[in-house]
């Protein structure tokens, strides 16, 4: 059996998710709560990304299951523009962010979710038995649910840093011409 990955972001979301991290936000600076929070984001963006990457995947294996149950004749290629296009997939649980940022070192993002079918050589499907795949879907839907909840969580951590930033706005503790002149800088 092979070890389990880490889960999804490693060390820096698990820093993030750490209750500590957001009770020691208030006693930072205004400059370093902005950098924490742009840390956040690009965690968030890092995570949506490799989800988007782990479901493309988990999409694929699941209609080359269905695929051959129903014995159609068409082959997986024939069926991907059906796959891409995600038809039958319910609505999106994203919170509908706009993404400022890029995702950071997309490749280890797409050697993390590789690393979730060991043995299942996904670019080869077509040659796995279902029970390969039905292994491969069941890893890759377990990996997903994590990979959403630590995703929710670095959102939580994002909106938290954003109201204390607003708080201090709100109670004059900041000057906004003391922002516009910071952001000026970056």
């Amino acid at each position: 059996m092979s070890p389990k990955p880490s889960p999804a972001g490693g060390a820096p979301v698990d820093a993030l998710l750490d209750p500590a991290f957001l009770e020691s936000a208030v006693q930072r600076s205004m400059t370093e709560v902005r950098q924490l929070r742009r840390d956040a984001e690009q965690q968030e963006v890092n995570l949506s990304y490799t989800r988007r990457l782990l479901q493309g995947r988990l999409d694929i294996v699941r209609r080359e299951l269905q695929r051959r149950a129903e014995d159609d004749g068409r082959s997986l290629v024939d069926l991907l523009p059906e796959i891409l296009a995600e038809k039958g997939r319910g609505p999106a649980h994203g919170l509908g962010r706009h993404q400022t940022v890029q995702p950071a070192r997309p490749e280890e993002y797409e050697s993390w979710v590789n690393s979730l079918t060991p043995g299942a050589d996904l670019s080869a499907i077509s040659e796995l038995s279902d029970k390969k795949l039905e292994t491969a879907a069941r890893s890759l839907a377990e990996a997903e649910k994590g990979l959403s909840e630590r995703r929710r969580g670095v959102q939580q951590v994002m909106d938290g840093l954003a109201a204390e930033l607003g708080r201090r706005y709100r109670d004059g503790e900041a000057d906004v011409a003391a922002l516009l002149a910071d952001e000026g800088r970056h």
